[in-house]
């Protein structure tokens, strides 16, 4: 009896992930370009942050040497 619960129990987790992953719909063209842009925006963003925070670095490094 134990066996079978035990059997069922991990059964049902492994046919409800089984659904989910076969469920798959076609992405639209339109959100596969506003993604590409996203992400092309957010490089920029990313770039100019870095650059400020090593711009600040220097700096206060250049300030202390003196």
């Amino acid at each position: 009896m134990l066996k079978s619960l035990q059997t069922r129990l991990v059964l049902i987790p492994a046919a409800v992930m089984g659904a989910a992953g076969s469920a798959m719909a076609a992405v639209p063209a339109d959100v596969t370009t506003a993604l590409t842009d996203l992400k092309a925006d957010a490089l920029v963003v990313a770039t100019a942050v870095l650059v400020a925070i090593v711009a600040i670095y220097a700096f206060k490094f250049i300030r202390k040497g003196l």
